[in-house]
């Protein structure tokens, strides 16, 4: 098994890459679960409804991997992990919980690719951030690099 974790800000154009390279490599596409929750609230979301959407991510991660316990070549594309939800609770909330700050260590991507924000925003109902792409880049590439996990920069 090989995860490849597909992070970036928000419109860098993770999502086209992730079903890209599942369909180019015959992997696997896991969508992104955030905006699928999102997407469904009725109400604004909470640090509560953050919560909840990383415990999803932590699991299918588990599931993922107990699946898959001996090595295989299947090619797993997570369009957005961890990370992402990490910051998310920090730049939203100012702390993140410790149990996440654990799960990136113990459900480990084998490699990222990290989409610029060098294509133009598209605006949707569920994206917020459009003027601070750059920052939220340098800080997920700093996160990537405290893990000390292969990344690859995507630029279009």
């Amino acid at each position: 098994m090989y995860k490849v974790g597909i992070i970036g800000p928000e419109s860098s154009g993770k999502s086209t890459l992730a079903k890209y390279l599942a369909r180019r490599y015959n992997g696997t596409y896991i969508p992104e679960l955030a905006r699928t929750y999102v997407e469904r609230l009725t109400r604004p979301y909470t640090r509560e409804d953050v919560e909840t959407i990383a415990r999803q991510q932590i699991n299918e991660l588990k599931e993922i991997n107990s699946k898959l316990s001996a090595p295989n070549s299947q090619l797993y594309f997570f369009d957005t992990e961890l990370i992402i939800t990490k910051v998310w609770f920090l730049h939203k909330y100012g702390s993140c919980p410790e149990w996440l700050e654990q799960a990136l260590h113990d459900y480990p991507m084998d490699v990222y690719l990290l989409c610029a924000p060098d294509i133009e925003w598209v605006p949707d109902p569920v994206r917020e951030n459009p003027n601070i792409r750059q920052y939220l880049f340098d800080w997920y590439e700093r996160e990537i690099q405290a893990l000390d996990i292969p990344y690859y920069i995507i630029r279009h």
